[in-house]
Parts: structure tokens; sequence; C-alpha cells
């Protein structure tokens, strides 16, 4: 659409509440699904959204929500839930929850809106959900609890129905919650699919819950224009990963909020205690992980507390020596029991909104050309810059290919992964201190941080907080419990001395630790000049103490001398 017949927000008959909410949150105008998806939403349709990641599709459900129930205020009488919002994972029910909430500020009391994602006391939320709150945020096996207990009912007064990233809902699993749940909802009601692809599972999806839809299909490429996000790669093998991250983040050729993405649990902590060696701070994001744990790692991150996020890939499966799996072993494999339990719940590199990202690094290439989309989608959203820098190993050209000829037909044909520039032996000695870090990261060291991990949510769990009260032996025994022993992390790692950089780099102030690294040898230097002295005091020193010496000695062996003669003279006087 042109600029001229762009449509604004305040032309779309909204209430003057959510216009003010809106213009507190300082959106300037609708984005291009937000522009095409709010009037066909207010006007009753059924929608399928698809649109990229980042582009606004959660403001561009939650305003017509909003606008529907507060028109619904005008005319019914009695409080009930009028609409309901499923997504995938927690921490997207989080995200979808904050929006509402901001876009609610100035009608807080007469829209309200619940999460009941967590995985908490079902009787609490049962006390929440006995006030009817007009929205309700789940995933679908949580909202199929409480609709089996009847602690909220849909079957009456439900006007709108939303599924988020609707095409993740039967990857996680869903699909039987779904069909189920549907049969606890009206016959009529809204229903709205937002999704980043249009997959088969969108599609089937699109049959039981839509009805004579409109399917909004933008005429846009998956990810950000090469204008706004821009695509790298670095051939790299296993031993050097590591030593092309430890360069590329000391030397701050890679600035602002980043994301390191990698393929298993146990990478994302061997990766974590590998970058603490070097004093560089990270957090760790996994299905693993308490949804609680999950959802501060992202808050923290957010907040400025974290500039680096180590998140796993949930699709990825390993053979032992690290080759990856052929699908066929793989399809095998996830059929198989895993002993580790994870969240199904959990969405990283789909779904959470991860602010003012500048960078995802591909420390592990992806396994397909969606999950590089989702990846990279982390970063440039709404207006802002950002940028992919992909690891590439020798036997995973042939899935950079495919990326790069998918990334192309959306671009009109343009090469869209361009090559890193970087010259691996100009940084020799950081490779040195690479590799004997990376090797202190051992499967121990891995387990134990893990256990720490364990002990620590432990110690803050508030369910146990009451049995820590009745068993205090309990809670001393945890905290005696014998240190784990994972990395020991050398101050002197935490600086880049001189020498160590790249001779273009010497003389320029690139290295965040440099004016540590000129401060403290000279407060050593003072110490050592007050209590020992350089070699050359030192060897003054010596020899000015030896010829006072023997001044001395000379000097007294003169006076003894004198009073001889002195005596001698008095004894020859008194013979004579």
């Amino acid at each position: 659409m042109t600029d001229e017949k762009k449509v604004m927000f305040h032309e779309m008959e909204l209430d003057d509440r959510i216009l003010k909410a809106i213009s507190q949150l300082g959106w300037p105008e609708p984005t291009l699904i937000q522009e095409t998806a709010i009037p066909l939403l207010l006007e009753g349709k059924d929608v399928l959204m698809r649109a990229r990641t980042g582009s606004g599709k959660t403001a561009a459900f939650a305003v017509p929500v909003i606008q529907k129930i507060l028109n619904l205020k005008n005319t019914s009488k009695h409080q009930s839930i009028r609409a309901l919002i499923l997504s995938p994972s927690k921490e997207l029910c989080g995200q979808i929850t904050s929006v509402i909430g901001d876009l609610t500020i100035k009608c807080a009391r007469e829209v309200r809106c619940i999460d009941i994602s967590a995985n908490g006391d079902t009787q609490t939320q049962k006390a929440i959900l006995s006030d009817k709150p007009d929205i309700v945020v789940a995933t679908p096996s949580r909202a199929l609890v409480h609709l089996k207990a009847n602690n909220m009912r849909l079957k009456e007064d439900l006007s709108m129905l939303v599924v988020d990233e609707a095409d993740l809902i039967f990857s996680f699993g869903y699909e039987d919650e779904i069909k189920e749940l549907l049969s606890h909802l009206p016959k009529i009601y809204q229903a709205v699919l937002a999704s980043a692809t249009l997959s088969d599972d969108v599609l089937s999806l699109k049959k039981i819950v839509l009805r004579n839809p409109v399917t909004l299909k933008l005429e846009e490429p998956e990810l950000a224009p090469s204008s706004q996000l821009q695509h790298y790669h670095l051939f790299a093998e296993e031993d050097d990963k590591a030593a092309i991250l430890y360069a590329l983040l000391k030397l701050n050729l890679v600035r602002g909020k980043s994301i390191i993405f990698v393929r298993t649990v146990d990478r994302c902590y061997k990766l974590k205690l590998y970058l603490e060696q070097f004093k560089i701070g990270s957090c760790v994001l996994n299905s693993e992980l308490p949804a609680a744990v999950r959802c501060l790692s992202v808050d923290q991150f957010n907040r400025g507390r974290y500039q680096i996020i180590v998140a796993s890939d949930e699709k990825a499966l390993e053979k032992p020596d690290g080759g990856i799996l052929p699908i066929e072993e793989r399809t095998k494999k996830k059929k198989q029991s895993s002993k580790r339990k994870k969240d199904k719940e959990s969405g990283v590199s789909r779904g959470i909104d991860f602010q003012h990202v500048s960078n995802v690094i591909n420390f592990d290439f992806p396994l397909d050309v969606n999950s590089y989309v989702h990846r990279a989608g982390r970063t440039a959203r709404g207006n802002n810059q950002g940028s992919v820098l992909s690891f590439v190993s020798i036997r995973e050209k042939p899935l950079m290919d495919a990326v790069e000829q998918h990334l192309s037909n959306g671009f009109k044909g343009q090469k869209v992964l361009q090559k890193y520039e970087f010259a691996l032996e100009e940084v020799e000695g950081f490779r040195y201190r690479s590799r004997d870090a990376w090797r202190a990261v051992t499967r121990i060291a891995v387990r134990e941080a893990r256990l720490k991990e364990i002990k620590q949510e432990l110690l803050n769990c508030k369910k146990l907080q009451g049995y820590f009260e009745e068993n205090p032996s309990d809670l001393a025994a945890l905290r005696r419990d014998k240190a784990l022993h994972t990395v020991k992390v050398q101050q002197h790692l935490a600086h880049v001395p001189e020498y160590l950089l790249p001779a273009a780099l010497r003389n320029e102030d690139i290295v965040e630790d440099q004016e540590t690294v000129t401060e403290k040898p000279q407060v050593k230097k003072r110490k050592q000049n007050a209590n020992f002295g350089s070699a050359k005091r030192h060897k003054y020193q010596v020899s000015t103490y030896l010829c006072t010496h023997a001044t001395v000695v000379l000097i007294s062996v003169l006076c003894f001398l004198i009073e001889l003669v002195e005596i001698l003279t008095i004894v020859v006087f008194f013979i004579a």
C-alpha cells in the first residue's frame, strides 16, 4: 500500500482508551499486518493471518479482542469470559498477557486479562477464574485441564478464540488437546489463527477451527529486508568455532545483545561455562529449565542484566561424535523415550519476544530452512537493525546451500548469505587460550553446573519454604552440601594483553578491558618499586652498600693503627 492510502489507528474506529494506550506505547502507525487484519476482525470475520516473525501479529489480534470486549460491556449485564487466547509456549503466553496489559492500561478496570499457562496450583487458578476475567491466556493443555474441572465455562458466552503460532500447535503435540477443547466451546464464535508460515499443520487446524475465513498472506519475505537484516556465514570446524566466538566478543566485533543458538542442552551449558572463563556473562535457555527460570532469564535479558543468551534448538539430535543424523534416524530417535524430562510448553527459537536483539549467532548451523528462518526472526524486529552470523562446517554446507536458495527466492534471486571476512591466523593467540578453556569444560563440569542450578532452584522455590521451615535440618544440610567443582575461573583470562591483538588493532581502544589491563600493571609496578625496586636500582643499592661498608672498615683500621703508634711511643718514652 502507498503512504496516501495507509490506514492509521485513529481511522479504525477504535475506543479512545485504546488509542491513548497505543500513543503511550509510541506506535506511530500500524504495521502492514495490523493495518490489514484489524479492520477485518472488527467486522467479525474469521481470519487466518500469515506474517513474518516480528511484524506485529500479537497486537493485530489483541486490539480487536479488547475493542470487542469494550463493545460487549455496553450491552451485557453479567460478567463472563469473552476471549480465549491459546499459545504453544508459556513464554509466549506471558508475552501476550504483557501486550494486552499495555493496551488496556487506560481501561484496566473494564478489561481484565489473566495468564493460566504456568503449572501452578490448580486451586489458586480456580479462585482467579471464578471471578470470570474477560480474557484468558493459556496453553491448550492447561486450558483443557480447567475446562474438564469446570473451573471455567465457555459454552455460552465465549465470543473470540485466538490461536497464536498456529504452525507450532501440532508440532508441540497439542493436536488431541485442540480437538477436545473445541467441544467445550459454543457453536458460534469468532476465530483467529496467527502464524509465521502456512504449513500443513496450519491448514489442518484451519479446517477444524475457522469458518469461511479470510486468509491474509502478505506479499512480504519471511525475514526483514537486506537493508535491515544482514546475513553472514563463516566456514569453521568444531575446534575453531569457540576460538572465533571468543575473539569476536573480546574484540567487540559483535556488539549489542546477542542470542547464540546451539543444538543440544548440554552444549548450552558447555558454551556458558566456556565464556565464563573469560568473564563473559551469559544465561542459558532451554526446555529442561523450569518455566519460572525460563521466564526470569528472558526478563533479565530484556532488562539488560545479560547481554548474551545461549539457547538450544530442541529439534536437533546429534551423533556421539557430533555428526548430524539423517532425517530417517532423527525421526526414529524422536520416538524413543528420553530420560530427561523436557517441558513441551517451551519455545526458544519461536514465539518469545526478545527485545532489542542486535545479533543472532548460529554456533551450530540449524538443521532445516524453517529453523534458520525462526532463529533469524529473533532479531531485526519492527524497525530495528540486526545481523545473523552462522558458523558452517564442511558437512553443513548442503544445509547452508538449501537456506541460501530458499532465502534468495524471497529476495528476487539476490545472494543473501554473505561471507564474513575473518582471518583466523591473525588471532592465533586467542586459539591457544580457547583450546585450553574449551577442553576444561568436561562432561562432569557440565553435569555439576546443572546440579548447582537445581540446588539453587530448590533454595529459591517458594513451594518448599514451608517444608524448610518445618525441617530446618534439611535446609542446613542442603546449604552445607559440598561445593561443586565445575570449571576453575582464572582471573587473567578476563583481560586480553596487547600482544594477543591483531597488528591492525594494537593501537586502537578495541578491547573493553584494555583500560583495566593498562592500569593494573602500573599499580603492581608501584608496589614493586616500594618493596623491591627494579633490578638496576637493586644493583645500585647493593654497590652503594658495599662501598659504604668498605669505607667504614678502612677508617676503623686507620684509627686502630694510630692508637697502636701512640701506645708504642709511650712505651718507648718510659723505657728511655
